[in-house]
């Protein structure tokens, strides 16, 4: 029996070794999100603020009808509050979340295999992997199922 290789089941393969993350900025670091927990970006939208709520939920935005709870990630993290200036509007289970950030900074494609594990050590719940980013940086992956717990 001849089989002919067009090279379409090697492309699939390289494309599951493959992760895509938007990464965005919080001070100093650089946080990815996976690709396909995101729904979009925004800016200049308008946060109403609720009352009697942790100070890290900033409040809620209309998104095209559907209220949207944001979360300061600044606050999350135990960093001060600053000028935030773009909301990343995540899917987690079903559920929308809007993640105040500093700036979106980039989309990049990761081999999985560069995503290593959180050192023991760190204290960060918020984060399950890093990676070295091709211009040299450092990305952390956002756990963003954790942004859902209290």
């Amino acid at each position: 029996m001849n089989m002919i290789d067009d090279g379409t089941s090697a492309r699939a393969g390289l494309e599951e070794d493959v992760e895509q993350y938007l990464v965005f900025q919080c001070d100093a670091l650089r946080i990815g999100v996976r690709v396909d927990c995101v729904v979009e970006a925004l800016i200049n939208q308008v946060i109403t603020p609720l009352p009697m709520l942790p100070d890290y939920v900033c409040g809620i935005i209309n998104l095209r009808g559907e209220v949207v709870p944001v979360v300061s990630i600044r606050l999350r993290l135990g960093k001060p509050s600053a000028q935030e200036q773009a909301i990343i509007v995540l899917s987690i289970n079903g559920t929308q979340l809007g993640v105040l950030v500093d700036r979106v900074d980039q989309m990049v494609k990761l081999p999985r295999s560069s995503i290593l594990p959180m050192p023991a050590t760190s204290s960060q719940k918020l984060m399950c992997g890093m990676s070295s980013l091709p211009d040299g940086g450092t990305m952390l992956e956002l756990d963003s199922a954790v942004l859902l717990e209290h």
